[in-house]
């Protein structure tokens, strides 16, 4: 299937990482023009998402040289083996958190929103996590739900413009996902899978779907959430 992505400009932020390189590639494939940013990188534009000014001037120095973004993925956050199990109901880390992945998938949709709806389309997914829908990890749900409630509030505000928000959340994520799916755990994908998701959703093809928090790997057996 032709996802219409050919000559797309779209932004990866986090593209050099497990998630966002198998995204990059992956977008790659179906012909869009993609820019890899990352707090560290060789070959791609170097951008912070912690920091607003870093944000700012990426994000308008992309623009400026490759003349629109069409679409922007967020999959840059630190790994959630970073965070401390001692230290799970611990408000600074909690916080940290939040502003590692939240609030850098705000910073980032902030900055490419306006140009997007001034351009009249444009495409923004940010890459959250299972987690966010059960209890057991207080830092890591509280940063993954943040994010969900950002994308949807911002997929709200600009709702009829051309540009859509939308939310991809992995359970565990495997080269070699396992299909089983135990009780109160969502399923395994790999980052292939995930990158498949992620490239409908910022094609023309999903125009129509916006402020979606989109499960990949099984949904968490045995919840129900409306």
């Amino acid at each position: 299937m032709d996802l219409g992505l050919a000559q797309q400009v779209v932004v990866v932020v986090g593209g050099e990482g497990y998630l966002g390189s198998a995204i990059a590639s992956r977008l790659r494939a179906e012909g869009a023009r993609v820019v890899v940013a990352a707090r560290t990188t060789e070959t791609g534009v170097r951008l912070d998402a912690r920091d607003p000014d870093s944000v700012r001037e990426g994000i308008a120095a992309i623009a400026a040289q490759e003349g629109r973004i069409d679409a922007l993925v967020v999959a840059a956050a630190p790994s959630a083996r970073t965070l401390d199990p001692a230290r799970n109901s611990d408000p600074a880390q909690v916080l940290d958190a939040i502003d590692g992945k939240a609030m850098a998938f705000l910073r980032l949709a902030n900055a490419a929103l306006p140009l997007m709806v001034a351009a009249g389309s444009g495409r923004i997914v940010g890459i959250s996590g299972q987690n966010a829908l059960v209890t057991g990890n207080l830092t890591g749900s509280v940063r993954n739900a943040a994010l969900i409630v950002a994308a949807k509030n911002l997929a709200d505000q600009v709702a009829g413009s051309g540009v859509t928000v939308n939310v991809v959340n992995p359970g565990i994520v495997a080269d070699d996902p396992s299909t089983t799916v135990e009780t109160g755990r969502g399923g395994e994908s790999s980052p292939t899978q995930i990158a498949d998701l992620v490239a409908f959703l910022v094609s023309p093809l999903a125009s129509g779907i916006s402020g979606e928090s989109i499960a990949i790997g099984h949904r968490v057996r045995g919840v129900v959430a409306l």
